[in-house]
């Protein structure tokens, strides 16, 4: 029915308001009345003549589409989609991603906070990453709902109703502005209808992305998340009905750092955890998803304080390089964990007293209990790629997994020994010593 709408609205917008009062039968009826179907031949056209995708922002953001960040609240959802639009005002790829196409104009629509409050965070949004109004010119637009309301549609004892002249306003200013993608935070706050109707949901979403195609602007719609129960946000996770999710050709879930993220990189400081947030690439249609991208919410003051009263701090986020779970080890480090398994039985299980991670740990130089999560990759990237392999043995009467070198490493290749320093031994001698 959502799609019914959106061809009505194209040819009669008049016509359009009417609809939910109308039988499906009756309201398919009216549409096809305006003409009949056809069916349009292909046209063969040469691959390398066809235009190429118009990603603005990495493969985050795509001219004529609808991106969805979907997070649950205190995520950072407002302070990294503000980040993604002065990355694109400013043409610097501030949180890792390129901008293929250079700086772009943009319009953040934020219906929950005060103009004060959101000058507020781009202020030190600016102030942390070096950004002034020579870096953006004149493409950064900021709008408060709480000034300048949005509502994009109502639903009522009438029915639905689209607000067409509200799109056509948006339209007018995006072309005006040459606007290259609007962010509009929350979505939510953006149309009067019940967030589980998924007919209604379906038909906004989708006239979104009629606004997108028509203007050539990317659309970024920000979401919550429904009740999770402790568990990760997914691209299926937004609250209320799926149609946004379905319209989207982007979705962006975020997800503050969980235990297996902190223990797989190695953060044991709690204060540390609580500002990093992982931002997947849950869905993109148009591209192959990319790897995760962690960013961490830092406090920036605005030094507006004067006398007894002090500076406000607001949050900003900021692209965070996650530890490389191999810094410090080289080829070296393996040889000798494949030669200290040729000469003693280790155990896969991690519950083991004699589990392989405590091996590892003594090469390298690591604690098997406080680096345990970083052993743990390196000894899944070893398996993954060869150098290390399970051997099934019966012990007592139980088939037990031992690890066992794979494929060896060749000498050549080893090089000169890393410092003492590198490998975390306090001697020549107790990195030869047989660690069993």
């Amino acid at each position: 029915m959502a799609d019914c709408w959106d061809e009505l609205g194209e040819q009669d917008q008049s016509a359009t308001m009417d609809m939910a009062a109308l039988h499906p039968g009756e309201a398919a009826a009216r549409i096809h009345a305006h003409g009949a179907l056809r069916a349009t031949p292909y046209r063969w056209p040469d691959p390398a003549s066809l235009p190429t995708r118009q990603w603005l922002l990495g493969h985050w953001l795509l001219r004529g589409e609808v991106t969805a960040i979907i997070a649950p609240g205190g995520t950072g959802k407002s302070t990294i989609s503000g980040t993604m639009a002065l990355c694109l005002a400013s043409g610097r790829p501030l949180l890792g991603k390129p901008l293929p196409r250079g700086p772009q104009a943009v319009w953040i629509f934020n219906l929950e906070d005060g103009a004060d409050e959101l000058e507020r965070q781009m202020a030190a949004a600016c102030a942390f990453h070096g950004i002034g109004p020579e870096d953006c010119g004149d493409r950064l637009h900021l709008d408060s709902g709480l000034v300048q309301p949005l509502c994009t549609a109502i639903e009522d004892r009438d029915g639905f109703a689209l607000a067409e002249e509200v799109f056509a306003q948006l339209a007018a200013t995006i072309r005006d502005r040459q606007i290259a993608t609007v962010v509009v935070d929350p979505f939510v706050s953006s149309h009067a209808v019940q967030e589980n109707s998924n007919g209604a949901i379906d038909a906004i979403t989708k006239r979104w992305k009629r606004l997108a195609q028509e203007t050539g602007c990317a659309v970024v719609l920000v979401h919550h998340t429904k009740k999770l129960g402790g568990r990760e946000v997914t691209a299926e996770d937004g609250r209320g009905a799926v149609a946004l999710r379905d319209a989207a050709r982007v979705v962006l879930p975020l997800n503050p750092m969980g235990e297996k993220d902190a223990e797989e990189l190695g953060i044991t400081d709690p204060a540390l955890r609580r500002t990093l947030v992982r931002i997947d690439e849950g869905k993109v249609s148009r591209a192959p998803a990319g790897a995760a991208t962690w960013i961490k919410l830092e406090s920036q003051s605005l030094d507006n304080g004067s006398g007894l009263e002090p500076s406000d701090f607001v949050g900003v986020a900021t692209l965070w390089e996650k530890p490389d779970v191999f810094h410090g080890l080289t080829t070296w480090h393996l040889y000798m964990v494949q030669q200290r398994l040729a000469a003693g039985d280790w155990r896969e299980s991690v519950q083991a007293n004699d589990w392989v991670g405590h091996l590892v740990a003594k090469v390298a130089g690591l604690s098997a209990e406080t680096d345990k999560g970083r052993i743990k990759a390196i000894l899944r990237t070893w398996r993954k790629n060869g150098a290390l392999a399970v051997e099934h043995r019966t012990v007592n009467g139980r088939d037990v997994p031992f690890v066992i070198a794979g494929k060896p490493v060749d000498p050549s290749e080893i090089g000169t020994r890393p410092h003492l320093q590198t490998c975390g031994a306090e001697s020549a001698e107790s990195v030869d010593d047989d660690p069993c």
